[in-house]
């Protein structure tokens, strides 16, 4: 089976998302965003995104009754996007399921897999996956929550019924996070390496953002040195979805938390901020409701066409590569969120979650 290179940066491919196409390339290459994808400006002071109607949407059957699809996951492998994502259901229960699509424009129906029906996974809790390639070990690894932090491996991400059982990142809850947690619980687990150390993020739903870190000739054992990176007294401020990633050749890395609009409107949106390295101290670009990377009064949809979500929430940026560093182009932003109807309200496990994208182009490169 091929399996990808470590790179990152490719010149001469153009993704159309607007049209919601995409150029396939060979599952060792990376998927890049054009001649920018060398550059190294860095990112805008303020933000705007072009937005997708809805692409994915659940897809129930007798054994599955989904009424959401979110925390997606996106990569490119073997000529398709496959996109790994949580799926609730009309009894609350939570669950695993990924689709692949040559293009975007066939999102909206391609077929839903259930990973429920993988015997390694069951018919446990399971949510907020995150899928890379690890070329150290030649494996791909699916982080997950279940609801402990823990991951499953395969060799061929396009099959998932050859995923592993879970395993457990930690024998135990680090005491840092025991201390601060209070009534929110750890969630929604990101890890990403550079060249010696692979860090495992993680919010706790109470305003704080954790590291973790490892080598990268230990990983996914030996995570240690647990630290608190960000904290905001109202936990609303730092909620969760957090994601982190390499700013292409910059030598930056970008962190994402979702928040909630407590000054204004409650909906969800992204905050912002930039480091020099993973260990490093994270300060901001745009983490205010005035100043958003991603919410509502940036995102338009198009001439004539009404804003099907006003909640911009868990999902995941459109990464130059599948490998463990996360690089993303600095010149081109594309972030596959998960919305609503705004006119939804309700238990949070049964509202109608749906996947859109948005993108933005970098006039500093």
């Amino acid at each position: 089976m091929p399996t990808p290179h470590m790179r990152t940066l490719i010149s001469g491919l153009v993704l159309i998302l607007l049209a919601f196409g995409a150029v396939a390339v060979s599952p060792d290459r990376a998927v890049a965003g054009g001649p920018a994808a060398d550059r190294a400006g860095p990112p805008p002071s303020s933000f705007a995104w072009p937005s997708s109607g809805p692409l994915s949407a659940p897809k129930p059957d007798a054994g599955h009754p989904i009424v959401s699809v979110k925390d997606s996951t996106v990569f490119r492998y073997g000529h398709r996007w496959h996109v790994y994502m949580t799926t609730a259901d009309t009894s609350g229960r939570w669950s695993l399921a990924p689709t692949s699509f040559a293009d975007w424009s066939q999102a909206a129906t391609a077929p839903q897999t259930f990973l429920d029906t993988n015997p390694a996974i069951g018919n446990r809790y399971a949510a907020a996956p995150q899928v890379f390639y690890f070329a150290p070990q030649k494996n791909w690894y699916m982080v997950y929550q279940t609801p402990l932090p823990s991951f499953s491996t395969t060799d061929d991400p396009a099959a998932p019924g050859s995923l592993s059982a879970p395993r457990n990142f930690f024998d135990a809850e680090p005491p840092i996070v025991t201390e601060h947690k209070g009534p929110g619980g750890r969630l929604d687990y990101w890890a990403i390496c550079d060249d010696t150390d692979c860090c495992l993020f993680s919010s706790d739903g109470n305003g704080h953002e954790y590291r973790s870190r490892t080598t990268v000739a230990e990983f996914p054992n030996g995570f240690r040195d647990t630290t608190i990176v960000l904290s905001e007294p109202n936990r609303f401020d730092l909620f969760e979805g957090s994601n982190v990633y390499r700013l292409g050749t910059t030598g930056k890395y970008l962190m994402l938390v979702e928040a909630l609009a407590t000054g204004s409107d409650w909906r969800r949106y992204f905050r912002a901020w930039t480091a020099d390295r993973l260990g490093g101290a994270w300060t901001p670009p745009a983490e205010t409701e005035a100043n958003p990377f991603i919410r509502s009064a940036n995102v338009t949809f198009g001439p004539g066409r009404p804003a099907w979500t006003t909640d911009f929430s868990h999902g995941e940026m459109i990464r130059d590569g599948a490998d463990r560093t996360l690089t993303i182009n600095p010149c081109r932003l594309r972030f596959l969120y998960q919305g609503m109807d705004p006119a939804a309200s309700g238990d949070y496990s049964q509202l109608p979650w749906r996947l859109g994208l948005v993108t933005q182009t970098n006039s500093s490169c």
